[in-house]
């Protein structure tokens, strides 16, 4: 089936065409399953997406580029049918035949090379990139002098608390005011009592040796969502490890996940809260763009006292969001929680969980939860102020705007004051930011950083329309440029994107699984995944203008820090241009190489 339109065209089978809306979802795929099914040769040993197996396996076996103008014809898996002009995209016509469409790439224009790197790298990475490609990922140390940075960064620094992950390869500067996980455990935070681990793909053994070595045997719960096979797999990852346990988050609506990613750190002087964008594996921590809102350390309450909440009723809702898990193990979180003070803390707590919720439920959770905060909390806005969405996977969307983005999710994201417009047919500008195919071709990683972009041929087909509010990813403010985004955050921003409305970060990208999706004429509202952000709204902050201004640069000394909010990539976004296409993970790019001389070829 042929679909076009302004950027690009695709040819997919029609056995392609049924894939659910969640088809590009971070949806497991375990060892257990064909090695053909998951994309050939050994893969990770932790359960994570077909998309990230893709990554792995072209990581492990890369294919060269080679100049394909020599070849008389383009091979099967990247021929375009002779109707079709300039840069288009399409699957082969056929699923059954992956082994003889691997055959004739091979033969016609690829070489496959088992752990070679090119020596040909546009970009200029840092000697660091030397290391051993098993190594590299894992070797983290922190100098006292760094460590002593980073203790200065949080305890006196920003006061939204609000950080980058450190980046590998990118110039040392832009690290500064940036965590690693390891700085985030380090004693220097606090004595580790006990931690959990929220989190969608979780690598068990790299997770425990990012703790120190005197806190590796404290308890360590992991919470997943993790069945059948994936969840044996993850079970077995701990066995060498006695002070772990689980707790399987339940997942009763098809194609949900556990996506939520926070540490709950109980130590001896507190308890601290951590919500953040990153998996608990090694790529995630290495050459990403990803974020963290560290909270304060929170002092235990007086014996037998209660209290301790927030202006943003942040403990209530803490406790609220870890109930909806109804689980016995998480419920001795509730209670420590419930032990300490929560009350200097200046963010909203904005989550998902699944269910189907009516009347008042509606707005506990999803867009319905960040409509309510912004009815209550955030001053009138104009109609004419941007929304800026920015993500690493898009579900389905429907035939056009009117099913859901423009309609109730544009709903809730321009909600301000005690009453609601509706803006139909966006009327309200949205600029929605996500790679093209240049942005992972010329990044750190090269083409396997789009296999934390899980984006499908299946679901971009049949929303061509969606890609026109596209705008290209660019973070030269943190030097973050080539670091691919898996950080997820929305914003509504003044016209002359000076001024911010309310931003949010948060492990929710742009799909109905994560925000929710009204049913039954709108009494009804879906929610299929657990999510968590951590939403930023000036009148929590003392600022009674009802705007942040965009923070461009590190002031540090500024008084007045808390009038600028740190912006993770550059303002005002910049539109597709009419060659650029969003970053698909599966399907091939043989046309140009990476910045590690390779071709994508994903099966």
């Amino acid at each position: 089936m042929l679909q076009e339109g302004a950027h690009g065209k695709w040819t997919v089978s029609s056995s392609d065409e049924s894939a659910e809306e969640n088809s590009d979802s971070e949806k497991p795929c375990t060892s257990s399953v064909s090695d053909a099914a998951c994309g050939g040769i050994s893969g990770p040993q932790y359960p994570c997406s077909e998309a990230r197996k893709a990554a792995h396996k072209r990581k492990a076996s890369p294919v060269k580029f080679t100049d394909t103008s020599l070849s008389a014809e383009a091979p099967p898996a990247v021929k375009q049918r002779p109707s079709q002009e300039g840069s288009g995209w399409c699957l082969s016509s056929s699923d059954e035949e992956p082994e003889d469409q691997q055959k004739h790439v091979h033969k016609e224009t690829v070489k496959e090379e088992k752990h070679d790197v090119s020596e040909e790298h546009p970009l200029n990475l840092c000697k660091d990139d030397k290391l051993s490609e098993n190594l590299k990922e894992e070797e983290y140390d922190v100098t006292p002098s760094e460590a002593q940075d980073t203790w200065d960064l949080v305890t006196g620094g920003s006061p939204f608390r609000f950080f980058l992950t450190k980046v590998r390869g990118i110039e040392r500067n832009y690290n500064s005011g940036a965590l690693h996980i390891k700085d985030i455990l380090s004693p220097l935070f606090g004595t580790l009592i006990s931690s959990a681990q929220f989190n969608y793909c979780i690598d068990v053994g790299w997770l425990v040796r990012q703790y120190p070595q005197e806190f590796r045997k404290k308890p360590l719960l992991i919470v997943h969502g993790e069945r059948r096979e994936s969840k044996a797999e993850l079970i077995a990852q701990a066995r060498p490890y006695e002070n772990i346990s689980f707790c399987q988050a339940k997942l009763d609506i098809a194609f949900g996940t556990h996506h939520t990613k926070m540490m709950l750190l109980l130590y001896e002087e507190g308890l601290r809260v951590v919500i953040h964008t990153s998996n608990l594996i090694a790529d995630d921590w290495h050459q990403k763009t990803q974020g963290i809102w560290l909270s304060p350390l929170y002092p235990r309450l007086p014996e037998g006292a209660s209290g301790g909440e927030s202006a943003t009723n942040f403990k209530s809702d803490l406790i609220s969001y870890l109930a909806a898990y109804n689980s016995p193990a998480l419920k001795e979180w509730i209670d420590l929680i419930q032990e300490h003070d929560l009350s200097e803390t200046r963010v909203f707590l904005l989550g998902s969980t699944p269910g189907r919720y009516q009347g008042s439920d509606k707005e506990k959770w999803g867009h319905f939860r960040l409509r309510k905060l912004l009815k209550e909390h955030a001053v009138p806005i104009p109609e004419s102020w941007p929304l800026v969405g920015q993500f690493s996977s898009i579900g389905s969307m429907g035939a056009d705007g009117s099913k859901w983005l423009c309609s109730e999710f544009q709903d809730s994201l321009v909600a301000a004051g005690s009453s609601v417009t509706a803006f139909r047919k966006c009327d309200v500008p949205i600029h929605l930011v996500y790679p093209t195919v240049n942005n992972v071709r010329q990044s750190l990683e090269g083409y396997p950083a789009g296999g934390s972009l899980p984006y499908s041929i299946q679901t971009a087909q049949k929303q061509l329309w969606l890609h026109s509010y596209f705008h290209k990813w660019s973070a030269e403010v943190t030097g973050r440029t080539h670091a691919m985004p898996h950080i997820k955050t929305y914003m509504r921003l003044s016209p002359d994107f000076q001024k911010i409305a309310w931003f949010l970060v948060t492990s929710a990208n742009l799909s109905k699984a994560a925000w929710g999706a009204l049913e039954k004429n709108g009494s009804q509202l879906m929610i299929r995944s657990y999510e968590l952000g951590v939403l930023f709204l000036p009148s929590a902050f003392g600022l009674d203008k009802g705007y942040f201004h965009v923070g461009r640069e590190k002031l540090p000394e500024r008084k007045d820090s808390a009038t600028y909010f740190p912006v993770p990539y550059d303002l005002p976004p910049e539109k597709y241009g009419s060659k650029d296409q969003p970053w698909i993970w599966n399907i091939p790019y043989t046309d140009a190489p990476d910045t590690h001389g390779n071709m994508w070829v994903p099966s």
